[in-house]
């Protein structure tokens, strides 16, 4: 009877331990949101409450942002060509606009009548006419926006429209970042298609190893090179994503705003490396249309809160000095100069 009195208060304790300072356990979850197919994976306390919590966030994410809602507020903006954005849509807006300026422009949300009329929108795909290119590029520039930071009113020149599909994935892996330190995750990943968030680090301390698909090969099991980083994004843009062919030539959905064609200047694959995720994001998309002098030197001007890897045409490899210790790769590796 005494051990059983005892084997009881035992288990009664290990109970209480448990509900007060909480399990830790693996979780992961797959979401489709955004137009990708989403993973995440979280250790720790609570993770499925943190999950639960994410893949909310999520959902309200894509039902504020999506251009293919005509209940989005992006879609009412471009409809009504005006309006006071909400504070999440401020915060991309916001970052999108300066990184308009530093880019010269290689990254500009208001390409929305241009993917339009390549209908990446809804991937029919079609080559557009030259007068209606040349109409649809004068409708583009961000410059040509005007926006208060201060109350988030933002109105549109007559016809333009703005997209925040470049930016909206770095800024959600952010937010699902809070969310996990919100929640008391230790460490986890969040993979939301070509944009991969590292949160903390590998509970045997070790780095995460992020694998970069090589663009001349992206459905085989054959990688570009492999990253190892901690609590960074790891994002990656490159024309095998959405593309289609016409006439023997490719055509795909990174545009260059500037010509309204799809960026042709020399690289394969542009993969940036940083902390943020929303810098990330619209920089992997920036660099792929700047080219590789361009990006070098930007990288060169800016270039302290993040790391590249590019690919060129000729399968040359480069990265920045900051994750060189940690690349490897089979292809040729070039580790640009020193800024």
């Amino acid at each position: 009877m005494k051990k059983r009195i005892l084997l009881l208060l035992m288990v009664l304790l290990i109970l209480t331990g448990c509900a007060r300072y909480g399990l830790k356990r693996t979780a992961n979850r797959d979401i489709f949101a955004m137009d990708t197919v989403m993973n995440l994976t979280c250790t720790g306390e609570n993770t499925e409450e943190a999950l639960d919590a994410a893949e909310v966030e999520i959902r309200r994410l894509d039902k504020l942002l999506s251009t293919g809602r005509q209940d989005s507020e992006i879609t009412i903006l471009n409809h009504t060509g005006s309006g006071v954005l909400s504070s999440d849509s401020m915060a991309m807006v916001q970052k999108a606009l300066e990184i308009y300026e530093t880019t010269d422009g290689a990254f500009d949300i208001t390409v929305y009548p241009l993917m339009e009329l390549w209908d990446f929108t809804d991937g029919e795909f079609k080559v557009p006419a030259p007068d209606e290119l040349a109409e649809a590029l004068e409708l583009t520039g961000s410059d040509k926006v005007d926006y208060s930071p201060k109350t988030g009113r933002i109105v549109l020149s007559d016809g333009q429209g703005i997209d925040l599909g470049g930016i909206a994935k770095g800024y959600a892996s952010d937010r699902l970042k809070e969310i996990f330190r919100e929640y008391g995750v230790e460490n986890g990943t969040i993979s939301l298609g070509g944009n991969v968030q590292f949160y903390g680090k590998k509970a045997d301390g070790t780095p995460w190893r992020c694998a970069i698909k090589n663009p001349f090969r992206p459905n085989e099991n054959n990688y570009l090179g492999i990253v190892e980083t901690d609590d960074r994004a790891v994002v990656t843009s490159g024309a095998y994503e959405r593309y289609f062919t016409e006439d023997g030539k490719k055509y795909h959905h990174i545009l260059d705003p500037k010509t309204g064609y799809s960026a042709d200047n020399g690289l394969v694959s542009v993969t940036i490396v940083s902390k943020s995720g929303i810098l990330a994001d619209a920089l992997s998309t920036a660099c792929y249309v700047m080219g590789l002098d361009r990006s070098v030197d930007f990288w060169r001007q800016y270039g302290a809160d993040f790391d590249m890897v590019l690919m060129t045409e000729d399968s040359q490899v480069y990265i920045t000095p900051g994750i060189s210790e940690g690349f490897t790769s089979d292809f040729p590796v070039n580790v640009i100069g020193e800024k």
